[in-house]
Protein backbone atom coordinates (compact mmCIF):
# COMPACT_ATOMS: atom_id res chain seq x y z
CA UNK A 1 0.00 0.00 0.00
CA UNK A 2 1.43 3.54 -1.21
CA UNK A 3 2.33 5.41 2.08
CA UNK A 4 0.28 8.21 3.21
CA UNK A 5 0.66 11.22 5.32
CA UNK A 6 -2.66 12.90 6.13
CA UNK A 7 -0.54 16.49 6.93
CA UNK A 8 1.38 16.51 4.14
CA UNK A 9 -1.72 16.90 2.38
CA UNK A 10 -3.40 19.74 4.66
CA UNK A 11 -0.25 21.17 4.36
CA UNK A 12 1.19 21.20 0.83
CA UNK A 13 -0.55 24.07 -0.56
CA UNK A 14 0.54 26.97 1.97
CA UNK A 15 3.97 25.39 1.68
CA UNK A 16 3.78 25.57 -2.25
CA UNK A 17 2.58 29.44 -1.92
CA UNK A 18 5.54 30.48 -0.22
CA UNK A 19 8.24 27.78 -2.73
CA UNK A 20 6.61 29.39 -6.18
CA UNK A 21 7.59 32.95 -4.66
CA UNK A 22 11.24 32.10 -2.57
CA UNK A 23 12.23 29.19 -5.46
CA UNK A 24 11.00 31.70 -8.33
CA UNK A 25 14.74 31.82 -9.63
CA UNK A 26 16.14 28.31 -8.60
CA UNK A 27 16.87 25.89 -10.73
CA UNK A 28 16.88 22.76 -8.68
CA UNK A 29 16.35 21.78 -5.01
CA UNK A 30 17.24 18.80 -2.93
CA UNK A 31 14.96 17.90 -0.22
CA UNK A 32 15.86 16.62 2.61
CA UNK A 33 13.95 14.12 4.60
CA UNK A 34 11.07 13.73 1.89
CA UNK A 35 9.09 10.99 4.22
CA UNK A 36 6.40 9.09 2.46
CA UNK A 37 7.26 11.26 -0.86
CA UNK A 38 3.95 13.20 -0.88
CA UNK A 39 5.49 16.60 -1.04
CA UNK A 40 7.85 15.85 -3.76
CA UNK A 41 5.13 14.27 -5.87
CA UNK A 42 2.95 17.41 -5.52
CA UNK A 43 5.36 19.97 -5.61
CA UNK A 44 7.84 18.92 -8.70
CA UNK A 45 5.08 19.32 -10.88
CA UNK A 46 3.95 22.42 -9.33
CA UNK A 47 7.18 23.88 -10.09
CA UNK A 48 8.18 22.47 -13.24
CA UNK A 49 11.04 25.12 -13.81
CA UNK A 50 12.86 22.69 -11.05
CA UNK A 51 14.42 19.85 -11.00
CA UNK A 52 13.11 18.17 -7.77
CA UNK A 53 15.66 15.94 -5.84
CA UNK A 54 13.78 13.63 -3.21
CA UNK A 55 16.34 12.17 -0.68
CA UNK A 56 15.82 10.22 2.41
CA UNK A 57 17.73 7.50 4.95
CA UNK A 58 17.99 4.24 3.01
CA UNK A 59 15.43 2.43 4.92
CA UNK A 60 12.32 5.14 3.73
CA UNK A 61 13.49 5.00 0.13
CA UNK A 62 10.96 1.94 -1.23
CA UNK A 63 8.28 4.20 0.45
CA UNK A 64 9.28 7.33 -1.51
CA UNK A 65 9.79 5.51 -4.97
CA UNK A 66 6.04 4.62 -4.79
CA UNK A 67 5.29 8.45 -5.11
CA UNK A 68 8.54 10.09 -7.02
CA UNK A 69 10.90 8.11 -9.09
CA UNK A 70 14.91 8.04 -8.23
CA UNK A 71 15.30 9.53 -4.34
CA UNK A 72 18.50 9.53 -3.39
CA UNK A 73 19.81 8.25 0.35
CA UNK A 74 21.06 11.29 2.35
CA UNK A 75 21.70 10.57 5.88
CA UNK A 76 22.54 13.28 8.57
CA UNK A 77 24.56 11.04 10.10
CA UNK A 78 26.85 10.01 6.68
CA UNK A 79 28.57 12.22 4.46
CA UNK A 80 26.07 14.12 2.04
CA UNK A 81 26.06 12.72 -1.08
CA UNK A 82 27.14 14.71 -3.99
CA UNK A 83 24.63 16.74 -5.73
CA UNK A 84 24.12 19.79 -7.97
CA UNK A 85 21.35 21.87 -6.28
CA UNK A 86 21.02 25.71 -5.71
CA UNK A 87 18.14 25.39 -3.22
CA UNK A 88 17.15 23.09 -0.42
CA UNK A 89 13.90 22.34 1.22
CA UNK A 90 13.20 20.28 4.48
CA UNK A 91 9.71 19.63 6.22
CA UNK A 92 8.98 18.48 9.81
CA UNK A 93 12.63 17.20 10.15
CA UNK A 94 14.05 19.33 12.98
CA UNK A 95 12.06 18.46 15.94
CA UNK A 96 12.50 14.07 15.03
CA UNK A 97 16.08 14.80 14.75
CA UNK A 98 18.66 15.29 17.64
CA UNK A 99 20.15 18.35 17.94
CA UNK A 100 23.70 17.29 16.88
CA UNK A 101 21.87 15.46 13.80
CA UNK A 102 20.30 19.31 13.33
CA UNK A 103 23.35 20.91 13.22
CA UNK A 104 25.04 17.81 10.68
CA UNK A 105 21.64 18.92 8.61
CA UNK A 106 23.21 22.69 8.85
CA UNK A 107 26.57 21.81 7.97
CA UNK A 108 26.17 19.50 5.23
CA UNK A 109 23.83 22.33 3.34
CA UNK A 110 26.04 24.77 4.20
CA UNK A 111 29.31 22.74 2.57
CA UNK A 112 27.12 22.52 -1.00
CA UNK A 113 28.37 25.79 -2.10
CA UNK A 114 25.79 26.42 -4.77
CA UNK A 115 22.79 26.58 -2.42
CA UNK A 116 21.70 29.72 -2.22
CA UNK A 117 18.33 28.76 -0.60
CA UNK A 118 17.67 26.88 2.16
CA UNK A 119 13.22 26.85 3.24
CA UNK A 120 13.23 24.96 6.80
CA UNK A 121 9.37 23.99 7.03
CA UNK A 122 8.19 22.55 10.80
CA UNK A 123 6.91 24.24 14.15
CA UNK A 124 9.33 26.16 16.18
CA UNK A 125 9.54 27.44 19.50
CA UNK A 126 9.95 31.97 19.75
CA UNK A 127 12.02 32.79 23.16
CA UNK A 128 12.24 29.47 24.80
CA UNK A 129 8.67 29.45 24.61
CA UNK A 130 6.06 27.44 22.53
CA UNK A 131 3.94 29.47 19.87
CA UNK A 132 0.68 27.11 21.24
CA UNK A 133 -0.67 24.79 23.58
CA UNK A 134 -1.00 22.06 20.89
CA UNK A 135 2.57 22.59 20.58
CA UNK A 136 3.67 22.53 23.91
CA UNK A 137 1.44 19.23 23.55
CA UNK A 138 3.38 17.71 20.53
CA UNK A 139 6.70 18.49 21.71
CA UNK A 140 6.17 16.53 25.52
CA UNK A 141 4.82 13.65 22.84
CA UNK A 142 8.16 13.71 20.85
CA UNK A 143 10.18 14.35 24.19
CA UNK A 144 8.21 11.19 25.90
CA UNK A 145 8.84 8.95 22.60
CA UNK A 146 12.55 10.24 22.37
CA UNK A 147 14.41 12.64 24.47
CA UNK A 148 16.66 13.87 22.14
CA UNK A 149 13.85 15.40 19.95
CA UNK A 150 11.70 17.96 20.22
CA UNK A 151 10.26 21.39 19.18
CA UNK A 152 13.65 24.01 18.39
CA UNK A 153 13.61 27.05 19.13
CA UNK A 154 13.71 29.49 15.69
CA UNK A 155 16.54 31.14 17.45
CA UNK A 156 18.93 28.61 17.88
CA UNK A 157 17.88 27.54 14.43
CA UNK A 158 18.72 30.74 13.03
CA UNK A 159 22.64 30.99 14.47
CA UNK A 160 22.70 27.71 13.64
CA UNK A 161 22.31 29.00 9.69
CA UNK A 162 24.76 31.68 10.36
CA UNK A 163 26.95 29.44 10.90
CA UNK A 164 27.02 28.14 7.86
CA UNK A 165 26.55 31.42 5.98
CA UNK A 166 22.92 31.56 5.52
CA UNK A 167 20.73 34.36 7.07
CA UNK A 168 17.15 34.44 7.83
CA UNK A 169 15.51 36.29 5.17
CA UNK A 170 11.66 35.05 5.92
CA UNK A 171 9.77 33.88 8.68
CA UNK A 172 6.63 32.63 7.31
CA UNK A 173 3.64 31.85 9.49
CA UNK A 174 2.00 28.76 8.13
CA UNK A 175 -1.53 26.77 9.44
CA UNK A 176 -0.98 24.64 12.82
CA UNK A 177 1.23 26.65 14.15
CA UNK A 178 3.87 25.79 11.76
CA UNK A 179 6.21 28.37 10.24
CA UNK A 180 8.84 28.40 6.47
CA UNK A 181 11.94 29.88 7.49
CA UNK A 182 13.75 30.86 4.47
CA UNK A 183 18.08 31.24 4.84
CA UNK A 184 19.68 33.06 2.23
CA UNK A 185 23.19 32.89 1.21
CA UNK A 186 24.58 35.52 -1.10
Amino acid sequence: MKPFSEPSERNRAPILAVLKRVLAGSRSVLEIGSGTGQHAAYFAPELPHLAWQASDRAENLADIRQWVADPIELDVDKPFPKVAADAVFSANTCHIMSWPQVERMFEGVGRIGSVKTFCLYGPFNYGGRHTSESNARFDAMLRGRDPHSGIRDAEAISALAGKTGFRLAEDNPMPANNRLLVFRRD
